[in-house]
């Protein structure tokens, strides 16, 4: 398994730093902030953060924010101890005991793992677009492609020279990808094996609320988007459009609405799609709905008046 030198991982988890002369406090948690990215994610790609514009957005107010680097593809686990490490170096480095995760998309059960496995390190967890019960487009896609056949090698390489790209661009290429091990644990099958080893937080009903604060200390929320096309100056709203075919009910273009249900469910039905939760695109968005700049900022502030 990738293990992290001290270097590495400070080169990957530098905090987002902004003037606090001026903070408001409005976002300052008494724990720092890790946000993690999901499949085919990033840190900051050509410059670009992955969540666009909410490092900073949080720090300016008072937040300690990092943004942790893992594997674009890799399982569920392979992914939550990489993460680990870099929560254990934070933690050393500030002198913090606790760490607030906010995982979108497979960052969901990334983080939901450290949290599993080392609860005495992590204050709460928050899953935004998360992957908890499966993805209908990732079952289409197993469903569609036969394991051992050619169009699986061609989906395979395909997928790897996208995180070669991803690694090159953003500087992370020591860490270790394996497509399959991510489809797997991103298909129903897959989410439902890993809630058995790791359920906190998981509703007991198929779209219902799992438990805030679980037994292992640790609080968990959760909100997602439930809308393919939100403006018509995306170009990547085509994609959520077609996506959203995959499902029988409400969706944000990539994982159900039920799907990202986990602890106290915030509110499931923002008018987003995948990409806008977490203000991708360069922050293009709904019009007629809350930024999702915002959302973060609410939430940073939610944590901080529970004392988290």
């Amino acid at each position: 398994m990738f293990t992290f030198t001290l270097l590495l991982t400070f080169s990957i988890i530098q905090p987002a730093t902004s003037n606090l002369a001026n903070a408001s406090g409005y976002t300052e948690t008494r724990h720092p902030i890790v946000l993690v990215h999901g499949l085919f994610g990033f840190d900051t790609l050509a410059g670009v953060d992955y969540f666009y514009g909410i490092p900073h957005s949080l720090t300016k107010d008072g937040a300690t924010v990092y943004v942790a680097q893992v594997s674009a593809t890799n399982s569920s686990e392979v992914r939550g101890e990489q993460l680990l490490h870099q929560v254990e170096t934070i933690l050393a480095a500030t002198g913090a005991q606790k760490v607030n995760l906010i995982g979108h998309s497979h960052g969901g059960p990334t983080i939901r793992y450290v949290a599993s496995v080392r609860p005495d390190l992590v204050a709460s967890v928050t899953s935004i677009g998360g992957v908890h019960k499966g993805s209908e487009v990732a079952d289409l896609v197993r469903g569609h492609v036969a394991e051992g056949s050619g169009l699986e090698y061609l989906a395979v390489k395909m997928a790897e020279g996208l995180t070669s790209l991803i690694n090159l661009l953003s500087g992370g290429s020591d860490l270790d990808q394996d497509p399959l091990a991510s489809l797997d644990a991103l298909t129903t099958e897959g989410s439902l094996a890993f809630n058995q080893y790791y359920p906190e937080g998981i509703p007991s009903t198929e779209c219902g609320q799992g438990q805030k604060l679980e037994s292992n200390g640790v609080y968990y929320y959760s909100w997602t988007g439930a809308a393919n096309f939100t403006n018509f100056l995306d170009p990547t709203d085509g994609a959520m459009v077609v996506l959203g075919w995959a499902f029988d009910g409400p969706n944000d273009g990539l994982v159900g609405t039920c799907s990202t249900h986990l602890g106290k469910v915030i509110r499931d039905n923002y008018k987003m799609n995948h990409l806008d939760e977490i203000n991708g695109l360069l922050g293009i968005h709904h019009l007629f709905e809350t930024d999702p700049v915002t959302l973060y900022r609410q939430h940073a502030n939610r944590l901080k008046l529970q004392g988290l």
